[in-house]
C-alpha cells in the first residue's frame, strides 16, 4: 500500500466499506485515533478511521508543538505520568519521528523577582528530569543536561530579557514538533500505508459496539459499516458517542506575534507565572518568523463544531505574564493571531491537590469499555498519543477477543522518518526537511517550477499546496491553509494567499 491519500483513494476505500466487516473501526481524527489506527493496522488488524472534518481539524493542531519530559508533572509528584512522558519523548526524538521532533534550548531567567528560594527548587526539579531522561533511555546526544548559566550566557539565549538584576538563568533541552498537525498526517499516512482506510469528511452516527452508520459529508450518501470493535477517540467531542464519559474541558489560548520582537529567540522562553506555584508562561520560536506565547489553563464551555476562541482576559494576561521580564514589553499591537484549544480532561480524575480548577486535573489518558460496547480512549496529551494508542488496541484486542501480533509502533518509523545523519544529506531546503524528512525531495521534484517558490510570507510554496492534496489528503483550501500548512494561523496572511491556494488545489484535484 502506499501513504498517499487523495481524493480518489477517499472515494474508492469508502464505497467498498459498505456491507463489510472490518475489525476496527476508529471515529476520530486527530492524534489519538490517527495513533489508534496505526497500532490496530501493524498488529494485523483490518481498520478504517473516519473523521467528519479534517485531520487534526480539532484539539490536536492547537497544541504548544511541544513534545516533553513532564517535568510538570514531577512537580506534581506524579512521577509514573512524568517518566511515561519521557519515553515517549524519547522514542519521537531518536526512533520514529526524528523529522519532526527536535531538541529545543528551554531558558528561563533568575530575574529579580525569583527568589532564591524558587531558584532552588527549580534547579532540583531539572536535576529530577535529567535523572528521569537517562531513565527513559535518552541519550545526552540528543538532548543535553539540564544546567546554570550566567548573565552573558543566558542574554544570547533570551536577547529580550531585561537585563537590569539578570542573576543569571537555567536551561534544559526538551522535544519542540515542527508542527502538531504535521505529525497528526504523518500519522495517519503511515496508517494508511499499512492498510488502513484513512477516511474524511466522513461522520458516523448511530454508532454501537458493532458498527456505525456513515454518511459522507461531501456527496450525503451514506452507508453502514460493521466492526468487531468500534474506539471512541474524538477527544472533547467523546460524549456524543458514549454519554457515560463526562469531560470538563480545559481551555489553552496562545498567541503568534513576530520572533524578531523576541530577539530571534534562539531558544524557548520561560516564565513563572505571576502568583501561580507550578505554572508558566513561555514564548517558543517557530517557523516563518513567528513566536506562540502561551498558554493559559482555564476551565471552558464545549464549543461545538465551532474553533473554541480565547477567553476576555487570555491574551492580557500572557502578554502581561511574558512582559515583567522583557526590556520592551510586547503589546496587542503585537499580536498577528492567536489559537486555542480545549484539553479532554476526565471529571473527577483529580491530582492530588483537590482545589477544583481545570489546571488541577490529571492529564493521564483512560481507556472505558461502555455499556452500549463502544471503547473510549480520552485524556491524555499530544506527547504520549503512541502510548494512549497501545493501550486502547490492547483493550480491543482483550475485550473483543481479536486475533492480533503485539504493538509494533514503538520502533515503527513514520512516513518521511529516518535518523539525523541522512536527514543532515537530504538535498532539500531545511524548512521542508524538517517538516517532510526524506519526502522533502518529492516534494519539490512533482511541483511545476511555477510552483516552487514561495506563496505566503510564513516561506510555504505551491509545491507544498500540491503535495498536501496529491498525498496528505486536503480535499479544499482551507485543509491546507489551516491544518497543512499553517499558514491560517495568521489571519491576514490566510487572506492574501487563499485564491492561490484554492488555485493550486483545483490544480492538484483534476
Amino acid at each position: 500500500m502506499t501513504a498517499s491519500l487523495d481524493a480518489a483513494r477517499r472515494a474508492r476505500e469508502l464505497d467498498a466499506l459498505a456491507g463489510e466487516t472490518i475489525d476496527v473501526l476508529v471515529v476520530g481524527g486527530g492524534i489519538t485515533g490517527a495513533g489508534v489506527a496505526l497500532d490496530a493496522v501493524a498488529r494485523g488488524l483490518s481498520v478504517a478511521l473516519v473523521e467528519r472534518g479534517d485531520l487534526a481539524q480539532g484539539t490536536s493542531r492547537w497544541s504548544s508543538k511541544l513534545v516533553h519530559g513532564g517535568l510538570r508533572y514531577l512537580a506534581s509528584g506524579d512521577v509514573g505520568l512524568a517518566y511515561e512522558s519521557a519515553v515517549e519523548r524519547g522514542i519521537l526524538l531518536g526512533r520514529t519521528a526524528p523529522h519532526l521532533v527536535r531538541p529545543l534550548a528551554n531558558v528561563l531567567p533568575l530575574v529579580p523577582s525569583m527568589s532564591t528560594v524558587d531558584t532552588l527548587t527549580t534547579r532540583a526539579g531539572l536535576a529530577a528530569g535529567d535523572v528521569l531522561r537517562r531513565a527513559a533511555g535518552t541519550p545526552r546526544r540528543l538532548l543535553a543536561r539540564s544546567r546554570r548559566l550566567g548573565p552573558a550566557g543566558t542574554a544570547r539565549l533570551a536577547p529580550a530579557v531585561r537585563t537590569a538584576g539578570l542573576r543569571g538563568g537555567l536551561v534544559w533541552w526538551d522535544g519542540q514538533l515542527t508542527d502538531d498537525a504535521a505529525l497528526v498526517v504523518a500519522v495517519a499516512r503511515t496508517a494508511a500505508a499499512h492498510g488502513a482506510r484513512i477516511l474524511t469528511r466522513v461522520e458516523a452516527r448511530s454508532v454501537t459496539g458493532d458498527g456505525a452508520e456513515l454518511t459522507d459529508r461531501r456527496t450525503g450518501a451514506t452507508l453502514t459499516v460493521r466492526a468487531r470493535a468500534v474506539v471512541n477517540a474524538t477527544g472533547v467531542w467523546a460524549g456524543d458517542l458514549d454519554p457515560e464519559i463526562v469531560l470538563r474541558p480545559s481551555r489553552g489560548t496562545h498567541l503568534v506575534v513576530p520572533a524578531d520582537r523576541l530577539g530571534g529567540l534562539p531558544a524557548a522562553l520561560t516564565v513563572p507565572y505571576p502568583g501561580e506555584s507550578g505554572r508558566y508562561v513561555f514564548a517558543l520560536p517557530a517557523a516563518g518568523g513567528r513566536a506562540y506565547v502561551g498558554l493559559t489553563d482555564e476551565e471552558a464551555a464545549f464549543p461545538g463544531e465551532a474553533d473554541p476562541l480565547p477567553g476576555p482576559s487570555d491574551v492580557d494576561a500572557l502578554l502581561a505574564a511574558l512582559g515583567g521580564v522583557l526590556d520592551v514589553p510586547l503589546t496587542t499591537g503585537d499580536v498577528l493571531g492567536t489559537f486555542t484549544g480545549l484539553r479532554p480532561l476526565l471529571a473527577g480524575a483529580g491530582s492530588s491537590r483537590a482545589a477544583g480548577r481545570s489546571a488541577d486535573l490529571s492529564r493521564r489518558h483512560a481507556v472505558r469499555l461502555g455499556a452500549a460496547g463502544v471503547i473510549t480512549v480520552v485524556g491524555g496529551k499530544l506527547t504520549t498519543y503512541r502510548r494512549m494508542a497501545q493501550d486502547a488496541v490492547d483493550v480491543v484486542v482483550a475485550a473483543r477477543g481479536l486475533d492480533a501480533g503485539p504493538c509494533r509502533t514503538t520502533d515503527l518509523p513514520l512516513v518521511g522518518a529516518a535518523p539525523q545523519a541522512v536527514l543532515a544529506r537530504v538535498p532539500a531546503p531545511r524548512r521542508l526537511v524538517h517538516r517532510y524528512g526524506t519526502e522533502a525531495i518529492r516534494v519539490l521534484a512533482e511541483a511545476p517550477a511555477d510552483l516552487r517558490g514561495p506563496i505566503a510570507a510564513a516561506g510555504v510554496t505551491g509545491a507544498e499546496v500540491l503535495f498536501a492534496v496529491r498525498h496528505e489528503g486536503a480535499l479544499d483550501a482551507d485543509d491546507v491553509l489551516h491544518r497543512r500548512t499553517r499558514i491560517g494561523l495568521v489571519a491576514a496572511e490566510a487572506a492574501e494567499c487563499r485564491a492561490a491556494v484554492a488555485e493550486i488545489v483545483t490544480f492538484g484535484l483534476g
